[in-house]
């Protein structure tokens, strides 16, 4: 203890200059063990100041400043509600009552491992950044490794960067050598997951030697997958051994489809997060409970804003009709034509090389489903190559490869994000097969069909709409190939002139674009920038390949979505949608589609739908979002057999096509499966309308009443410039790098133009923290005021139980007691409120005197009041106790 400070006894509070506010425990002379809030220490007593406490305060009569008391106060329930809820987080984005649930149940305790498995849309990066930043702000956090897929790597370093000032290093294989001592250098990375899981040039050995990561985030982390039979993926291993070499302390999994169909699959993922909870060999009912522990699950159907309004209203689905020309129709008949003589020549191989030749054959019905210029352009290609090279390749080697890549596909195709199905395709079109006898001749009839076709009606059909229902509107189109993308762009172009309209592929460049001149050239754009012309305005119309149907938000400014072509998979139109219907969309998002009614594959597409609408159906008995879960369903099945359906509706003569539909996707939402997604979600833990009474209804400009009177309290003058703060720092606030002498136009506003990110103040920011610091340690607990009707007596609620390293173990309520005797118990967000509104105006001595007994009486008052409403309270503290800090009394 500092010198002349009276003894230490048990339940006095002290000051620590390296670990803050704590209470004496156990005295032992010349050392003491203390509580702070991180847990029990043993310390030196000549360093501990002591404090004031309230029941000494009021024993002697001992009245402090009321502007310090709040301040206090103040500090004590900011830190309180953000270490539980992350509201005053410094996003640059309005936080939703989900996201802030999210942080919450998250943060309840330490280690944390939790699945989110939110709707796409639903902000992941933002419930990511709310949970990061209590624990990055208190020091719970200080190594961070975010893994996602290779296409994600940069969107989440540049949203955390933008919307929470959080920023990672991206991992580089350049960097990462044994000189370089990249892992023990970068303490917060973001990484491609399908880089790391391989382990090259001792990659494996430097992680596992560097200090261990204090949080894992997994984006997508359905591809952390295990099978019974072929056993796990690199990536699955990979996460695997961090977790059992104890690399990890804590764990948050997203993945808006966790489950892939294969109930072992999931459990093994669980088992990942929670091996005493899960094991993949064990039967679903006796885990399946276990599951609101670990996984979470918000649908847009039910997410509200602060108000519980609901935010996402339902998207509506229609389809413009066209029918070919002759010339389209007659191209359009010779290739069915050629396909089924393919097929026919298949059948007559070996498995493998017949499986070799459909896949090619397939790979043509997808490009010609896209347009006859998608078509047209491959068919050119295998041609030229045929007729050059068919002599001289070693077919058997490249084809065993090209066999494994498009297999693969075929098993994982929703891994494939950047038009790397698309850019198969082509190249399975263009191998040197043999896809049937005298192919030469018919391919050469073939381009020579495809050339005649001049213009094609769906383009025509899409010009149509934009002077009818899309009329002046900003639209957004999807199309699976590039070539399909060119013709659309070349036609907008000449209509709207050459800088109406944008794209997004994963080549970030497009070929054979035609522009109003004649002139044919090749464009590149990012596709950040792509999307920043479209979001701004600055272009009406853009077109995306499937590079841009995940980790790009383009709702600003667009609700319609014209589907140049449908994908053979119903995952990819809801990942597409995803883009337009996600939070920030003001308008009820409009889908086109477009359909020739006499091609079969639009026959089978209307089969398809039916059968959709009827397993919506089937769960809209036992769920209130069949929409949501529909998704979940497709996740589960197996894109195979769609593939299958779609390749093969056209060889179907003289059957009933809705029978044989019916017979090929029997398996598709079957009940297996829905009763899996009825146990999964129904079990899982989600936001409702019950739990929007406990969200803190507060934001950042709460917090601007304490920062103010901090800084008068430190003599700076505030001024207003242009509704922001201007300030110089304090003196005592400079002891830390990256402070500034001074501020200019600081807000604690969310709304500020990208690039600002520096100006938003909250907690996090180093600035804000240092008055937090100082405010906490006031050595005051009793104050009087004649701006309150009702004293406020504010408690510290904390958990006895230190054994857990991280655990939060304190947060703050308050006692309003009445002057009829009545007593009300607060949670920390209305204290802070409470304190807000409080004139920070010292009550003269003698009043103060005067209520000193009535005071002592409303505390005793306080405590009864709080014993009982800890019995009943949802407190994530094992063992609850608590203390009174500080006092304001009504005067």
């Amino acid at each position: 203890m500092t010198r002349n400070q009276a003894p230490l006894s048990p339940g006095d509070e002290v000051i620590h200059q390296r670990f803050g506010p704590g209470v004496i425990e156990f005295p032992k002379g010349t050392t003491a063990i203390v509580r702070f809030e991180h847990g029990l220490e043993e310390c030196d007593a000549q360093v501990l100041k002591k404090l004031v406490g309230l029941e000494s305060a009021l024993s002697s009569n001992d009245w402090h400043s009321i502007r310090e008391v709040v301040s206090k106060c103040q500090a004590a329930a900011i830190q309180s509600v953000n270490d539980s809820w992350g509201v005053f987080s410094r996003s640059r984005i309005a936080l939703l009552p989900h996201q802030l649930w999210v942080c919450h149940r998250v943060s309840h305790r330490w280690p944390v491992r939790y699945l989110v498995a939110d709707d796409v849309g639903l902000g992941k990066t933002i419930e990511a950044g709310l949970i990061l930043w209590p624990l990055l702000s208190k020091g719970l956090v200080r190594r961070l490794l975010v893994l996602c897929p290779a296409s994600l790597v940069e969107q989440w370093q540049y949203r955390l960067r933008e919307m929470f000032d959080i920023r990672l290093s991206r991992y580089s294989t350049e960097l990462d050598s044994n000189k370089g001592d990249f892992w023990n250098t970068h303490h917060q990375v973001v990484a491609s997951l399908p880089t790391l899981r391989s382990d090259r040039n001792g990659r494996h050995d430097r992680m596992l030697d560097a200090e261990p990561w204090d949080l894992l985030i997994v984006d997508e982390a359905h591809h952390l997958n295990a099978d019974e039979s072929s056993g796990s993926t690199l990536g699955y291993k990979f996460v695997e051994d961090l977790l059992e070499k104890k690399k990890v302390e804590s764990c948050v999994f997203f993945s808006g489809t966790p489950h892939r169909g294969k109930a072992y699959g999931f459990w093994s993922l669980m088992k990942l997060l929670r091996p005493d909870l899960f094991d993949p060999k064990q039967p679903d009912h006796k885990q399946i409970a276990a599951l609101k522990e670990v996984m979470i699950r918000n649908n847009k159907s039910l997410v509200t804003n602060m108000k519980g309004e609901k935010l996402f209203k339902p998207v509506s689905v229609r389809s413009e009709t066209y029918r070919y020309k002759p010339e389209e129709e007659y191209f359009y008949k010779l290739l069915t034509e050629f396909i089924a003589g393919g097929k026919a020549y298949a059948s007559s191989l070996s498995a493998k090389e017949g499986r070799q030749v459909m896949l090619v054959l397939i790979a043509m019905q997808k490009l010609a489903s896209s347009s006859v210029a998608a078509i047209r352009k491959a068919l050119q290609g295998r041609l030229g190559r045929l007729i050059k090279t068919r002599t001289e390749l070693q077919e058997a080697i490249r084809l065993s490869a090209i066999d494994k890549r498009a297999l693969s596909a075929a098993e994982d195709s929703s891994s494939l994000l950047a038009d790397q199905e698309g850019d198969l395709d082509l190249m399975l079109v263009e191998a040197t097969l043999t896809l049937m006898e005298e192919e030469i001749p018919n391919l050469e009839s073939l381009v020579q069909a495809a050339s005649q076709v001049e213009s094609e009606t769906k383009i025509e059909k899409i010009l149509d709409v934009l002077e009818g229902p899309y009329k002046e509107r900003q639209v957004l189109f999807f199309t699976e190939y590039k070539a399909t993308q060119s013709l659309l762009m070349t036609a907008l172009m000449n209509q709207y002139g050459e800088y109406s309209v944008t794209f997004i592929n994963g080549d970030e460049g497009l070929q054979d674009l035609l522009l109003p001149d004649g002139s044919l050239v090749t464009r590149r754009i990012r596709r950040e920038d792509a999307a920043d012309l479209f979001n701004s305005g600055k272009v009406r119309f853009l077109i995306s390949t499937e590079a841009g149907g995940e980790g790009i938000d383009l709702q600003h400014r667009c609700h319609s979505l014209i589907h140049v072509d449908l994908p053979w998979n119903p995952m990819r139109l809801h990942q597409r949608v995803g883009r337009l219907n996600r939070y920030g969309q003001k308008h009820p998002v409009e889908v086109i589609t477009l359909r020739n009614p006499e091609t079969v594959e639009s026959r089978i597409w209307d089969l398809l739908n039916a059968k959709l609408e009827r397993i919506t159906s089937a769960l809209s008995v036992a769920m209130d979002d069949p929409e949501d879960l529909l998704q979940l369903v497709l996740g589960m099945s197996s894109t195979n057999i769609l593939t299958e359906v779609f390749s093969d509706a056209a060889l179907q003569n003289g059957v009933r096509l809705d029978q044989w539909f019916d017979e090929k996707t029997e398996t598709l939402g079957g009940e297996s499966v829905i009763d899996a997604v009825k146990s999964m979600v129904g079990n899982a833990d989600k936001f409702d309308l019950s739990g929007l009474k406990e969200v803190p209804n507060v934001d950042l400009p709460h917090l601007q009443p304490f920062f103010e009177a901090m800084l008068i309290a430190c003599r700076r003058r505030v001024a207003r410039v242009n509704n922001g703060l201007t300030f110089k720092t304090p003196e005592e606030w400079l002891d830390e790098p990256g402070i500034r002498r001074k501020y200019d136009e600081m807000v604690f506003d969310r709304n500020v133009p990208t690039g600002n990110a520096e100006k938003v103040l909250g907690v996090g920011h180093k600035v804000f923290d240092k008055a937090l610091k100082m405010a906490a340690e006031y050595p005051v607990s009793l104050a009087g005021s004649k701006s309150i009707e009702h004293s406020l007596i504010v408690f510290q609620v904390m958990d006895s139980i230190t054994d857990q390293s991280g655990h939060i173990r304190r947060s703050i309520i308050g006692a309003e007691c009445f002057k009829s005797g009545k007593c009300e118990v607060i949670r920390d967000w209305k204290v802070l409120e409470r304190l807000n509104g409080i004139e920070l105006v010292d009550a003269d001595t003698a009043e103060l005197s005067v209520v000193n007994e009535t005071a002592k009486s409303q505390l005793g008052l306080a405590f009864s009041c709080v014993d009982d409403w800890i019995k009943t309270a949802n407190l994530p503290f094992r063992v609850p106790t608590y203390r009174a800090i500080a006092a304001i009394i009504s005067v």
